[in-house]
């Protein structure tokens, strides 16, 4: 999966990673994980 997103506090990412209740995106210099129901993340 190559989903790309924005966050409000991170910026341009993509999605690297998708469990149940929690999302991991690479944000070039940290990968993070965004926790259900993902807020502050847009798709692109």
């Amino acid at each position: 999966m190559e989903d790309r997103v924005t966050h409000d506090k991170y910026g341009l990412g993509r999605v690297v990673e998708v469990e149940r209740d929690a999302v991991f995106v690479d944000f070039g210099t940290r990968k993070v994980r965004i926790p259900a129901p993902y807020a502050k993340l847009f798709p692109l």
